[in-house]
């Protein structure tokens, strides 16, 4: 089911981990520039460039229960891969340990995302980071494109949803919110309110006992992620996304990082991407493990 390159820092196996790390380089349904599926290696290789040591948590992941699983075994089809994503992460969240998807395209975070709300018994509140709605109901005659994830979230998950940093769409798209009440905010929204008002009126809009959060790296300006598979400028600051990650993390049951692709800059959007999810597990588990 899995290859196996290995994350820094993740020295547990699977038994006795608490965070599963695993890759899902699947970029079939790509519309701009392709390239995702070699980003779950870029972000291991991007691993070894930093400090075991979380001088903000006061934390060392090296003690923290980190398995790396590999790279999930992709087949060309999205609806097989949606399929048998779903079934195995479905046994990860049944074993009590919090998946973390290495994309990849947005297209697999559904069936991660379907698979931590039908295997729990509390409210799931979904939050995305994302620069583009994504609430088309087919891209290319490909009805679980990238392009449409949110939307599939919506109407086959849960409703209980926010995105964060939105500011690209189809008239229809931007049409669909507006009438269907989707929770959204703009980065617009984002750089007027700031984003500690942002995460606390998502908060308290989802009221959600545990949230999965998907982190589509084009939420980010391309200027602090230039490697994406569509980039769309005007977008939120690392520090805007560190402070919602370290504000939502400790109360997650999921977590995805996807779209970044490693041909188009030098590694900073794997870095950075990586940093991230090093962020989202040290703050989980200060809050979780190590208190």
């Amino acid at each position: 089911m899995y290859y196996k390159p290995t994350m820094m820092d993740a020295n547990f196996d699977y038994e006795s981990s608490k965070y599963f790390i695993f890759g899902a380089p699947f970029d079939g349904t790509s519309s701009f520039r392709s390239g995702s599926r070699w980003a779950p290696d870029a972000m291991r290789q991007a691993s070894l460039n930093f400090e075991s040591y979380n001088q903000y948590y006061n934390v060392n992941l090296n003690d923290i229960p980190i398995h790396d699983a590999g790279n999930f075994e992709i087949e060309s089809s999205i609806e097989n891969n949606i399929h048998d994503l779903f079934s195995a992460i479905s046994v990860v969240v049944n074993d009590n340990k919090l998946p973390i998807m290495l994309g990849g395209e947005h297209s697999l975070s559904f069936p991660c995302i379907k698979a931590c709300d039908k295997n729990i018994s509390s409210k799931l509140g979904v939050i995305v980071l994302d620069a583009h709605l994504d609430l088309r109901e087919e891209y290319s005659g490909t009805k679980y494109n990238h392009a449409c994830v949110s939307r599939h979230i919506i109407e086959e998950i849960t409703d209980n949803y926010v995105s964060i940093g939105v500011r690209s769409g189809s008239q229809e798209e931007w049409e669909y919110a507006e009438q269907n009440q989707i929770k959204h905010y703009t980065s617009e929204d984002v750089h007027e309110l700031g984003i500690s008002t942002v995460v606390k009126e998502s908060i308290e809009y989802l009221n959600a006992d545990m949230y999965y959060l998907s982190l589509d790296m084009d939420v980010l300006d391309p200027s602090y992620a230039p490697g994406l598979g569509t980039p769309e400028p005007f977008g939120l600051n690392s520090f805007d996304v560190k402070e919602l990650v370290h504000r939502i993390a400790p109360d997650c049951i999921g977590f995805d990082i996807v779209e970044i692709s490693p041909n188009y800059d030098y590694g900073e959007t794997a870095l950075l991407g990586t940093k991230i999810m090093r962020e989202f597990i040290a703050s989980h588990a200060s809050a979780n493990l190590l208190k």
